[in-house]
This record gives structure tokens, sequence and C-alpha cells, in this order.
């Protein structure tokens, strides 16, 4: 079956073209989508809220620039759930201990799990594969959460990971691991003359190695 050419398809390829993990990109712009839309239209919905207060709100990694957003009244009215909720367990000094998941979590989650199902079909040897597959492996593809959730995602379904997105990742990390232990050799005292001829990216590697290991934009 050919690879569908829809939205999934030139975000992407789009993302592709920019530095860093194409899904983190795209996970980060997604999720900023949401939660303006969710701040403008769902914030009288009862049944979201009572979503989110029963998940205590937002994690603190999706509430950390909740006061950037354009709707300060959403924020006040959901915020103030979340401190009554908070108060009640400082005047009992009862443990504060939400059983919701933070709404933006759940949405994280349908959006890899979308775009890692589409990856996955990325396989054949039609030209929208053949398109797709050159826009990729230009990239510097999948941070290794993404591309061990991929595996993981696919495990135990038909389909496999297609073998040319396995080869790309594995020659990437493995090209990775050797500038890292480079980088670390040259460090040592008295080897600052074959420090400084290293590539200027190889001088940095390290932030490249945290950014790879950690996933984000």
């Amino acid at each position: 079956m050919a690879l569908a050419r829809h939205i999934n398809f030139f975000e992407l390829q789009k993302a592709c073209a920019l530095p860093g993990c194409p899904l983190c990109r795209i996970v980060a712009d997604r999720q900023r989508r949401y939660i303006d839309n969710m701040l403008f239209e769902h914030v009288s919905d009862r049944g979201f809220r009572a979503e989110y207060r029963a998940a205590g709100g937002f994690c603190s990694a999706h509430a950390q620039n909740l006061e950037s957003f354009r709707d300060g009244l959403a924020v006040a009215i959901l915020s103030r759930d979340i401190l009554d909720d908070r108060l009640q367990s400082f005047k009992t000094r009862k443990p504060w201990n939400p059983k919701g998941r933070c709404p933006v979590c759940v949405e994280r989650d349908h959006i890899e799990e979308e775009y890692l199902s589409f990856l996955a079909e990325s396989g054949g040897d039609g030209p929208e594969e053949t398109e797709f597959r050159e826009a990729f492996t230009a990239s510097e593809g999948l941070c290794a959460p993404h591309y061990g959730r991929l595996l993981v995602t696919v495990k135990d379904k038909p389909r496999r990971v297609p073998q040319w997105l396995v080869d790309f990742h594995q020659s990437r990390f493995e090209a990775l691991l050797e500038r890292a232990g480079q980088f670390i050799e040259l460090s040592a005292y008295g080897r600052q003359d074959e420090f400084n001829h290293l590539p200027a990216a190889d001088k940095i590697v390290w932030k490249e190695l945290a950014v790879t290991l950690r996933g984000g934009v």
C-alpha cells in the first residue's frame, strides 16, 4: 500500500527540514495548540473541568508556560479549582493525590502513537515512500525516547519497523557514541591540540548527546 500523502506526511516532511527530532517538534507544536484551544473553547465544559480537576491540573512540565497563553480568565478559572483542592489538603494535612492524568500528557501520547504508526508504514518502495525516506534521512532522526517507543509500539503488531529506519537510527546512534567517546578522550590533560582540531560540532557533541537522550526541541 502506498504511503498516504495526508497531514502526517507533510508535517513530518516539514519537521525533517528543521533541527532536532522531527517528532519532538511536531509534539511541541501540537501540544501548544491543544492548550491554546482548550483554554479558549473548553473551559466552560463541565466534563472537561471535572477531568482537569481530577488530574490536579497540568503536570509541572505542561503548566510551565501557562501564564504566557492568551486567555487569562480561563487560566484563572481552572487554576482556582486546583488551588481550592490544594487548600483543602493543607487544612486537613492530608497528602494531595490527584487520580487522573494531565490532559496534555494524554494528548501527547495520542500524537506520538499517531505519528509512530505512520512511520511504521513507511517501508514500501513507491514514490511517496522514496520521497519521505529521502526527507527523513536528511534530518537528525528521532531522539532516543521516540525511537525506543517506535520499537515498542510495533513490537506486538503485524507490521515491523522498516529496515531503512532501523539502519538509519542504528548508524546515527553508533556514530554519536563514537564522537562522544572521542570528545571524552581528547578532553584529557595534554591533548588540547588534538581537541582543537575537532570539527566544531564534535567540540560540543555533549549538547547533541544530551538532547538525543532526553528528546525535546
